[in-house]
């Protein structure tokens, strides 16, 4: 009887030392998207997700999905579970449209059991305006993840962002917040980054302070109140070091214990460690769930395991969520696209074969570029195939066009293609601007894709319909192009004189997103690359709103044409090949067209052929440093002589 009063206290013993053990050691999950882009369904096509069977679809990404991995991980956790989101929860599909007016993006985050999230650029493309519209129409939704932003600043002069500095006021977004949940404190704050700023035009007046600095007034404020800090920044990763933003901010600001990264759309396997600070990010439209497993013990805070989740056909959808999406779905049929001939599911078009987001030209850019093309011929007076060019960017190319399991396109999946912007008398969707430069500044925007796009990425990389270019990347920054012919496919192309004294005028049309960056970006090369829009007259254009093409000259005022318009008018030309009353997508669009044309050659000849004053200049600095080393030389010579 001793024996066993004694083992039954040593065993009691060491119970309550586990237990004591356990307690002081707290299991953490964090999980954790960006980029959502109102991706509400598995994609692509739409057309095949099945939220609610298993294994029979391709499509990955989907709320029903997500919410089915949050309520999932929190079931299975005995810790405290955070659901965070990097930002750019807007903008991407139709469910945008009706953003202001019900808020579906924020509403549906909350649904799902998201905690924070905080603003990225996208949230701005709505104007500050806008975006109080969406938060106050948020506020009447009965849970809403806390919105933060710590390096936003309101303008003192103009009025715009009076209605967003309001909802600050609010409280409606905060700098940070301190979240406690299983009696651990967590400090969560919001970042807009430099470069995702820089691709916010639309957020004017408000600006955005250094995001380091901001970062650090955080830490300090949150630092010995929350016992793990967390910022979610709109900065992005960078393969190059010294352009990656986060792994920056980690570097110089001490304290941050993990980052929440977006804006970058990069996918990741395994978090980055940088000066102690975890640095995630979850690649794209939920395509992923992130899921970081830390331990805290006595203040210390490990990472135990790292997920990146596939959201994809393995993962069966929430009910709940899935009849919430269909009947956003009915609202954006009934109150926005039936007005335009349009439904949600309305089949467009079919396809045999994909149409792909590349960083070079592509047929998807191919096909957009010929769209914005064609509605000028339709929509405008004096269409010449040898003197009218499209241009669209890789930055307002948001989705594939994917042929799935049917090849039938639906409306919704045409959208996802140019999805973004808003017009200037408030209605989404980018408008199309229609002016005229010289053939000398037509071959300065084409120099956009040769010198810009390799130094900014792929967003800068420019597909063009009424063009061909030929050019060295071999050359001298700012005169890499070397040939330009106009023209097309059906009615051929001609070599194009872009010596400054060809005085003919070519009309480009873009979207105001695009037209706008052409007219500034002299001011980022120095006036290297200046180009002035003008009139049919060649008077400078002094605001592209006069530019701006009316889809409907019977009616007063401007009727905006839309980019997002012109690939659903652009397939009504489509012949229907196989009489089944859908039109097809014709065969040329199975490969890039060859439009744009690297011919990399370091012979002299090819270095300086058709060379503007950029080139030569070069040249002569070379030449001038030639002879004063040659002078130099034989100056030795002779002394040593």
């Amino acid at each position: 009887m001793t024996n066993f009063i004694k083992y039954f206290v040593i065993l009691l013993s060491v119970l309550i030392c586990l237990n004591t053990a356990n307690a002081a050691k707290n299991e953490i999950s964090i999980l954790h998207t960006n980029d959502l882009h109102s991706h509400f369904l598995g994609f692509s096509p739409n057309k095949d997700y099945t939220p609610q069977t298993l294994s029979d679809d391709e499509t990955i990404g989907g709320y029903a999905r997500i919410a089915t991995m949050i309520k999932k991980i929190k079931d299975q956790s005995d810790g405290p579970v955070l659901v965070l989101d990097g930002g750019d929860f807007l903008m991407g599909s139709f469910f945008h449209m009706l953003s202001r007016e019900k808020a579906f993006e924020l509403d549906l985050m909350g649904k799902m059991g998201y905690d924070a999230v905080t603003l990225g650029n996208h949230e701005f493309d709505l104007k500050p305006e806008g975006l109080a519209q969406i938060l106050n129409t948020a506020q009447k939704q009965n849970r809403l993840p806390a919105i933060l932003i710590s390096n936003m600043i309101f303008s003192q002069e103009s009025p715009k962002d009076n209605s967003l500095e309001q909802s600050f006021s609010k409280g409606f977004i905060k700098t940070h917040i301190i979240l406690e949940k299983n009696g651990i404190k967590f400090g969560i704050f919001g970042l807009m980054g430099m470069d995702a700023a820089e691709k916010a035009p639309f957020s004017k007046p408000v600006s955005f302070g250094d995001p380091i600095a901001a970062a650090k007034k955080m830490v300090a404020a949150l630092k010995g109140k929350a016992d793990i800090i967390i910022c979610l920044s709109h900065s992005g990763l960078n393969k190059n070091s010294e352009k990656s933003e986060d792994e920056l901010l980690a570097q110089n600001v001490d304290g941050i214990d993990v980052i929440i990264s977006g804006h970058t759309h990069t996918k990741m396997e395994a978090p980055i460690r940088v000066n102690n600070t975890l640095i995630v990010q979850t690649w794209e439209y939920g395509k992923q769930l992130g899921h970081i497993s830390l331990a805290l013990e006595d203040g210390k805070l490990e990472m135990t395991d790292y997920k990146a989740i596939p959201i994809n056909d393995s993962i069966p959808g929430d009910d709940e969520i899935s009849s919430i999406i269909q009947g956003y779905e009915k609202k954006i049929d009934t109150e926005f696209l039936n007005i335009h001939g349009l439904s949600f599911r309305k089949i467009v078009a079919h396809t045999d074969f994909d149409l792909n987001i590349k960083a070079e030209e592509s047929s998807l850019g191919n096909f957009l570029a010929d769209a914005i093309r064609t509605g000028i011929k339709k929509y405008s007076k004096g269409f010449d195939p040898f003197a009218d060019v499209a241009i669209i960017s890789n930055g307002v190319i948001r989705d594939d066009i994917l042929k799935g399991k049917t090849g039938n396109i639906q409306a919704c999946d045409l959208f996802r293609a140019v999805p973004l912007g808003i017009g200037l008398d408030g209605s989404l969707g980018y408008p199309l601007i229609s002016f005229y430069i010289t053939a000398s500044e037509l071959k300065k925007g084409c120099e956009i894709l040769t010198s810009i796009y390799p130094a900014k990425g792929s967003d800068y990389f420019l597909q063009l319909a009424g063009a061909k270019v030929a050019y060295n990347p071999n050359r001298i920054m700012f005169d890499r192009v070397t040939d330009i012919w106009t023209g097309d496919e059906e009615n051929g192309y001609k070599k194009l004189d872009f010596s400054r004294s060809n005085k003919k005028l070519i009309r480009v049309t873009a979207d105001i997103y695009n037209s706008t960056f052409l007219k500034i970006i002299g001011g980022y090369t120095y006036d290297i690359l200046e180009i002035i829009p003008k009139d049919k007259e060649g008077k400078p254009i002094e605001h592209l709103s006069s530019a701006v093409i009316d889809s409907d000259l019977t009616r007063d005022g401007i009727q905006e044409l839309k980019e997002w318009k012109m690939p659903f008018e652009f397939i009504d030309s489509f012949k229907d090949t196989n009489n089944d009353a859908i039109p097809d997508f014709p065969l040329t669009y199975n490969k890039k067209l060859g439009r744009i044309m690297a011919e990399p050659s370091w012979n002299p000849y090819h270095l300086v052929r058709n060379g503007t004053w950029v080139t030569w200049m070069v040249v002569g600095v070379l030449a001038f440093c030639l002879c004063v080393v040659a002078a130099l030389v034989s100056y030795i010579r002779k002394k040593l002589k």
